[in-house]
């Protein structure tokens, strides 16, 4: 506006001048009103714009953008990798918690808090042989299970397994407890924010039990064993649970009498005249075959079964009652042991059983899978809480424990494979 009050002004002074000068004064006016003209216009679009703008227009009016991909994609290893096999190699990042941020561990397998005096143990990752494990992500974990349940079934290291799981998950919620009992060995846990609930089953023997005699032949009781009926205590409810997971095999060492449709067929180290003595391997196979054909065989079940396999225990210089220890601090390679013995004769047993239940399930529609850990548990003679599960003055009658697992500890590796095989 002020350049055009200029030339009115300009103009103004110049109108009675020579026709000459009147007609190149307005030619002037003329090209300068075009240049402004020209330049308070908005510009063209070039060719590629409107091309762009046409084709993005013609694309959403068309067809809807596509989705973004999933936060959390299923998990992939290569058809080589055996995660049954490998090694443990070093850890510098890990533990991925403690027992500052975890208040699931329990005190005896709280190395920790009492006094370990090497924390070595807990700077090693499972690397099967061809692949490398993704690391456990609890917020992807979570996701996984939205919405559903798991059930861990078994003895102490069943229960040591859900701790670890919980403690894995802490740094993502804390759950709830929901339990409608007191009793510790019936645990049920409920993550709030992903409506995902935990619970945990107490079944030393996985089939009907129960103990005759507290002392026994060798002092840890003596149980009759119903080798043909399964533990109703898990079977039942076990039935709305999405995942569950089967471990067992400590507990067959105790002295015991076997029964099958209600008679009395032998027994394990019971010294009784004129019943003959199967063995404990005969308890142990015949009570994971029970219990496995029980779950293929629930009405309604839909859920996916996982068989954890045996867990190996470190007794070193004597037995469990007699000062065996396990006092190693680092984990052994896998030339400097093998599995053998009863371990070897349990985990033979477990896969036997396992395949049949899994032909049989299959026909079914019911979902078994192996979480085989054995392998890997068996190089780690570093991870049990050995004395550390109680203060060194503390008055108790506890032998040392070469049979659970420290938290953290070796036994975090259980819920890797666990996250990995439900994220395939």
């Amino acid at each position: 506006m002020e350049g055009m009050n200029k030339l009115r002004i300009w103009g103004y002074h110049h109108a009675h001048g020579n026709p000459r000068t009147l007609f190149f004064s307005a030619l002037l006016l003329l090209l300068v009103l075009a240049i402004i003209s020209c330049c308070n216009q908005p510009p063209l679009p070039s060719d590629n714009y409107e091309h762009s703008s046409s084709s993005a227009s013609s694309l959403s009016s068309s067809s809807p953008s596509p989705p973004p991909p999933p936060r959390y994609p299923s998990i992939g290893l290569p058809r080589e990798c055996d995660i049954s096999q490998g090694e443990w190699v070093r850890d510098p990042d890990a533990p991925y918690y403690t027992n500052q941020t975890c208040f699931t561990i329990q005190e005896h397998q709280n190395c920790m808090k009492y006094g370990r005096p090497d924390m070595d143990f807990l700077k090693w990752r499972w690397r099967p042989a061809a692949c490398e494990l993704p690391r456990f992500d609890a917020a992807w974990f979570l996701e996984l299970v939205r919405g559903k349940s798991l059930a861990f079934v078994g003895d102490s290291l069943a229960r040591n397994h859900m701790q670890s799981l919980m403690c894995l998950l802490s740094k993502v919620e804390y759950p709830k407890d929901i339990s409608d009992t007191t009793d510790e060995n019936f645990k049920r846990m409920f993550y709030t924010a992903y409506n995902f609930t935990i619970s945990t089953f107490w079944s030393p023997f996985l089939v009907k039990a129960q103990e005759a005699d507290t002392d026994g032949p060798n002092h840890t009781g003596l149980w009759n064993l119903y080798l043909d009926e399964v533990d109703d205590n898990w079977a039942s409810p076990i039935r709305e649970f999405d995942y569950v997971i089967v471990s067992d095999g400590n507990w067959f060492t105790r002295p015991a009498m076997f029964y099958e449709k209600g008679e009395l067929v032998g027994c394990h180290f019971c010294l009784v005249d004129n019943v003959t003595d199967l063995t404990l391997r005969y308890s142990h196979r015949m009570a994971f075959r029970t219990a496995l054909r029980a779950i293929t065989e629930l009405d309604g079940f839909g859920g996916k079964v996982f068989l954890r396999t045996v867990s190996p225990s470190h007794f070193e210089n004597g037995e469990w009652n007699k000062g065996g220890n396990c006092v190693r601090t680092r984990p052994f390679r896998g030339n400097e042991t093998r599995l053998e013995g009863l371990d070897l004769e349990f985990y033979e047993a477990q896969m036997e059983e396992f395949r049949e239940a899994e032909r049989v399930g299959r026909a079914k529609g019911v979902e078994l899978k192996m979480l085989d850990t054995t392998g890997a548990m068996l190089l780690r003679p570093d991870g049990h809480p050995s004395r550390y599960g109680h203060w060194a003055h503390e008055n108790v009658t506890l032998y040392n424990d070469c049979v659970h697992w420290c938290l953290p500890g070796p036994i975090d590796m259980w819920n890797t494979l666990l996250f990995l095989m439900l994220g395939e």
